[in-house]
């Protein structure tokens, strides 16, 4: 029996740069099949070539044994190939069967009119067969990021797809949401689709695949059974060398208060509070994680803390001076980082090239400014050497963001970040979108960087990696602090119940552990604590 999709000897040169060398890939139907590997590895070119967006230098494409041709999406669209992007491609303000059926809508008086009633009904039974809850009349602006994956799924099948191909499905989802597109992967298989994801992320690929196949600068390493493998024999095959599963963290000694926040009230964009009355502080040396289920109010405490979004109550210090009225620039100019939720909102300018986006912020200080003037030269260094440090590609100073991948465009925020030499790092999903490699790298910049006694704040949807890399760890719920915990001691169990509102009912985390931790640690003056037990309801 032929396989669903077999890519025969896949060549895809650029000019300069070979993408694609010689990739051979077969896929079964009814599987899920993993495409893994490191940004730049060639997983999104070779994708590409499968949906007609690129055509082969060399290589055949087979669908069900038939060589085909394809010179745009819309013939990989006909043959039954579909692609769901990072980014969704959804119009806000209409409604979920608008959406699915735009550009293909059901007609009727010669065409001349849009049959809505039958456009509406073919959505609903397609979400009906496949088991989607989505409504078919809710507005998208007004449905959650899964729920939106799901229209973006229906939309291919609306298009008669067979095989599915998924960009980092799981790159803009909470840990519930990613179970429910689990789920909704073995709806599909179960009905004959075929299902390839592009991942660099190893639990993923193991969690969610019948088969793994994993690319290294564009060549195919090996196709494996996801229950034949191991995360590090994974990780070993992305990189080509053996890689560090965990960041390795020592105990230190916090040094003096950096960042102070006191009784801090925050409200979203419709002006509904998300921050309530929270307290906590940071000191030089250590880490404090944040986390919990994304929309908890992580991103206005963030907002605040940076100088993006006014307070409507309390008090921020950052060492020792009062943070109200101070803009953004003022608090880089004092020695702030921020490595922002939406890099590519609020990281960079898309249009700019690396050069322009790699003094974002320090555009007015030395060296970048002389006598009134940009200095361009001290610019494209800064950026080179950025850009060399944190293996950025294409290694080009000239590049647009907008040209990189988004595990390139991360990791040269990061490196800008980092690069300013700051005493306070607050880092929102530093790793977001970027390969095992390159994450081990940046794990390690970040405990080098509180080993030489900066503050970092890490808000991280990851629970792995704050548990992983945080001295103290802060577990938000609408709003608040449920618990701020010793992250060596407490079990993902009492963390999912902080997460959900829940106390665990565990003297170790609300005794002694817990006001440890939320003062910075045992042997602290508890008078002067200024997190104490304010914001923890433990």
């Amino acid at each position: 029996m032929n396989p669903a999709v077999h890519l025969d000897g896949i060549t895809k040169r650029f000019p300069g740069v070979v993408a694609n060398d010689d990739v051979d890939l077969a896929v079964e139907r009814g599987s899920v099949h993993a495409l893994l590997g490191e940004n730049g590895a060639g997983k999104t070119t070779l994708m590409n070539v499968l949906y007609g967006l690129y055509r082969p230098t060399e290589g055949t494409v087979r669908l069900d044994g038939e060589a085909q041709s394809f010179d745009s999406p819309r013939d990989a669209i006909d043959a039954g190939v579909g692609m769901i992007h990072q980014h969704f491609m959804l119009v806000d303000p209409m409604t979920v069967w608008e959406n699915v059926v735009l550009g293909n809508e059901p007609t009727t008086w010669g065409g001349l009119r849009v049959d809505r009633e039958a456009a509406r009904e073919a959505v609903v039974e397609l979400s009906e067969r496949y088991g989607f809850d989505v409504d078919p009349d809710a507005t998208v602006a007004d449905i959650s990021v899964g729920e939106q994956q799901r229209v973006e799924i229906l939309k291919a099948l609306y298009r008669g797809a067979d095989v599915l191909i998924m960009d980092e499905p799981t790159a803009v989802l909470t840990p519930q949401e990613v179970e429910e597109l689990y789920g909704v992967f073995d709806e599909l298989t179960e009905q004959g689709k075929t299902i390839i994801f592009i991942s660099h992320k190893l639990g993923e690929a193991l969690s969610a695949a019948d088969d793994i196949t994993v690319l290294r600068d564009g060549v195919n390493v090996g196709t494996v059974a996801s229950a034949d493998v191991t995360r590090e024999e994974l990780a070993e095959m992305m990189v080509g060398r053996e890689v560090l599963m965990e960041p390795a963290t020592t105990p230190q000694e916090p040094g003096d208060r950096v960042l102070e926040v006191t009784g801090l009230s925050v409200d979203d964009d419709r002006g509904v509070e998300a921050v309530s009355d929270l307290s906590f502080e940071l000191r030089a040396g250590e880490v404090l994680g944040v986390a919990g289920v994304d929309g908890n109010g992580q991103s206005q405490l963030v907002d605040a803390v940076t100088g993006l979004r006014e307070a409507t109550d309390g008090e921020i210090r950052y060492r020792g001076e009062s943070m109200v009225g101070k803009s953004r620039r003022d608090r880089i100019d004092r020695g702030m980082a921020f490595i922002p939720e939406d890099r590519q909102e609020r990281g960079l300018v898309m249009s700019y090239d690396l050069t322009e986006n790699g003094i974002l912020g320090s555009q007015h200080d030395a060296p970048f400014a002389r006598g009134g003037r940009l200095d361009w030269g001290a610019a494209r260094d800064h950026a080179e050497s950025v850009i060399e440090q944190y293996d950025v590609r294409p290694p080009d100073a000239d590049a647009e963001a907008e040209s990189l991948s988004g595990g390139n465009q991360q990791k040269f925020i990061v490196g800008r970040e980092f690069e300013r030499d700051p005493e306070l790092v607050v880092a929102t999903h530093p790793t977001r979108g970027v390969d095992i490699g390159s994450t081990e790298f940046l794990h390690d910049r970040l405990l080098e960087l509180r080993s030489q006694g900066k503050a970092v704040l890490l808000v991280s949807s990851k629970l792995d990696e704050v548990q992983g890399l945080s001295d103290r760890l802060a577990v938000m719920h609408e709003g608040e602090f449920t618990g701020i915990v010793d992250p060596a001691t407490v079990t993902e169990e009492e963390i999912g119940l902080l997460m959900a509102g829940e106390s665990p009912d565990d003297d170790s985390i609300e005794g002694a552990a817990l006001h440890d931790a939320a003062t910075g640690g045992p042997g602290d003056d508890p008078d002067e604590a200024t997190a104490g037990e304010e914001g923890v309801d433990a």
